[in-house]
C-alpha cells in the first residue's frame, strides 16, 4: 500500500530550510548590511563645519549678552546709588520734620500752662493736614511770628518728606527692575557659554585638528586682508604727504610775491594740525595701555585690571589717555566721528556685528588690540578676523 505522505523536495532550498537559525541569521546580516550601506557616521551628529558655525554664533550670542549685562550692571549701580541717595535725604527731612513736631509741641505745651488757645494747638498737633487747619483766619490770627514759622517749617517738611519718600520707593522699584534685568543677563551669558563649551567637548582629537586647520585658514585670510588695508592706506598717506608739498611750495611761491593767500594759508594749516597732533598723542598713549594688557584674559563683565570683555578694555585704554568712554559697545560706537574703514586710524574703535557686541582697539596696518570671547587672552589680531562684513563700523573717539 502507498503511502499518502508527500516525498521532502530535494535540492538547494532543502539546505536553507533544514536549518532556521542559520536562515536566520543570514537574513540579519543582509539587514544589517543594508543599513550601514544606507546610514553614514554622520546622520546623528553635525558636521564640524556646522559645529564651528554654532560655536561661533553662541559666542557672538554670548558677547552680546555681555554687553546686555554690562548695561544692566550700569544701570543697576547707578539706580542703587540715587536710591541711597533718595533714602538718605528722607531721613533727613524726616529728622526735620520730627523737629519741627516738637517745635509746636512747645508752643503747645506753653499756652497750656498760660491757658491760651490750647484747644486749636492740640488739635492742630493731631490733625491729618495741618495746613487745612491753619487756613482758618481765627487760628492764624492768634499765631504769633515764630509759631507761624514753624507752622510753615512743618507743613513744608511734611510735604517735602512725603514726596521724596515716594521717590524712594518708585527708585527701589526701579532697582529691582535693573537686578531682574542683569540676573537675566547673566543667565543668558552663561547658558551660551556652556553650550559652546559642551560642543567643542564632544569632539574628536581628529576633529578638533581639522577645526584648527580651518581656524588657521581663516586667520590667514584675514592677514592678508590687513596687508591689503594696510598698502592702501600707505598710498593714502604718501598720496597726502605729496599733495601737502606741493600745498606747501605755492604757498612758498605766493609768499615771494607777495600775496595773502600764503599766510592765510599757513593759518589754516596750523590749525589743522594741532587738534591732529593732540589726538594723536592720546591715542598713542591709549594703544600703549592696551599693548600692556595683551595676554590677559577675557573675562565677561570685566573691566582690569586683571582681565577684560572687549568694552571694558576698550574704555580702560582710552581712560589712560584721558579720555571717558561709556560702559558698553552700544554707547561707545556714539562717542566719536565715524569714519570708513579705509580712513582709519591708530586709537579708532572698531564695532562688529549688526547688534554691535564687539570692539577692538585699532593700531594700524588693518590690525588692532582686543579681547576676543571667552576662553581666550587680550591679543594682536586682524580686524578681518570674521571676514569684511562682520565689521560695523569705525569710531574716531573725542
Amino acid at each position: 500500500m502507498a503511502s499518502h505522505r508527500k516525498s521532502r523536495p530535494t535540492g538547494p532550498r532543502v539546505a536553507g530550510i533544514r536549518t532556521p537559525a542559520l536562515a536566520t541569521a543570514a537574513l540579519t546580516s543582509v539587514a544589517l548590511l543594508s543599513q550601514t550601506a544606507n546610514a553614514t557616521p554622520s546622520d546623528d551628529r553635525p558636521t564640524l563645519e556646522e559645529v564651528e558655525k554654532k560655536v561661533d554664533d553662541l559666542y557672538r550670542q554670548a558677547g552680546s549678552a555681555t554687553e546686555k549685562y554690562n548695561a544692566a550692571k550700569e544701570k543697576t549701580s547707578k539706580q542703587r546709588k540715587k536710591v541711597d541717595g533718595l533714602l538718605d535725604d528722607v531721613a533727613q527731612r524726616t529728622q526735620k520734620l520730627n523737629d519741627a513736631r516738637d517745635e509746636l509741641g512747645s508752643f503747645a505745651s506753653a499756652q497750656y500752662r498760660t491757658g491760651a488757645s490750647v484747644p486749636e494747638t492740640a488739635t492742630l498737633l493731631l490733625a491729618d493736614s495741618p495746613q487745612d487747619y491753619f487756613d482758618q483766619n481765627q487760628l492764624m490770627n492768634r499765631l504769633t511770628g515764630r509759631q507761624k514759622s514753624a507752622v510753615d517749617d512743618y507743613v513744608t517738611q511734611q510735604s517735602e518728606t512725603m514726596k521724596k519718600r515716594r521717590e524712594a520707593t518708585e527708585g527701589l522699584e526701579t532697582l529691582t527692575e535693573s537686578q531682574s534685568d542683569l540676573k537675566t543677563a547673566k543667565s543668558t551669558v552663561q547658558k551660551k557659554l556652556a553650550t559652546a563649551r559642551e560642543l567643542l567637548s564632544e569632539l574628536t582629537a581628529e576633529e578638533k585638528a581639522r577645526l584648527a586647520a580651518i581656524e588657521k585658514k581663516k586667520q590667514e585670510e584675514a592677514e592678508r586682508k590687513a596687508a591689503e588695508l594696510a598698502k592702501k592706506q600707505q598710498a593714502q598717506q604718501e598720496a597726502e604727504r605729496k599733495r601737502q608739498e606741493e600745498a606747501a611750495q605755492q604757498q612758498e611761491s605766493g609768499a615771494g610775491s607777495g600775496g595773502t593767500s600764503g599766510g592765510t594759508g599757513s593759518s589754516d594749516s596750523s590749525g589743522s594740525s594741532t587738534p591732529g597732533a593732540s589726538t594723536g598723542t592720546k591715542a598713542e598713549k591709549a594703544i600703549a595701555f592696551a599693548r600692556a594688557q595683551i595676554g590677559k584674559p577675557y573675562v565677561w563683565g570685566a573691566t582690569g585690571p586683571g582681565s577684560y570683555d572687549c568694552s571694558g578694555l576698550t574704555q580702560a585704554a582710552w581712560k589712560a589717555a584721558g579720555v571717558t568712554l561709556p560702559r558698553v559697545t552700544y554707547d561707545q560706537v556714539n562717542a566719536g566721528t565715524t569714519v570708513s574703514v579705509s580712513q582709519a586710524q591708530p586709537g579708532d574703535l572698531v564695532f562688529f556685528y549688526d547688534d554691535i557686541s564687539h570692539v577692538g582697539l585699532y593700531i594700524g596696518d588693518g590690525m588692532m588690540i582686543h579681547a576676543p570671547k571667552p576662553g581666550a587672552y587680550v591679543r594682536e589680531e586682524s580686524i578681518f578676523y570674521d571676514g569684511e562684513s562682520s565689521i560695523y563700523s569705525v569710531v574716531r573717539p573725542g
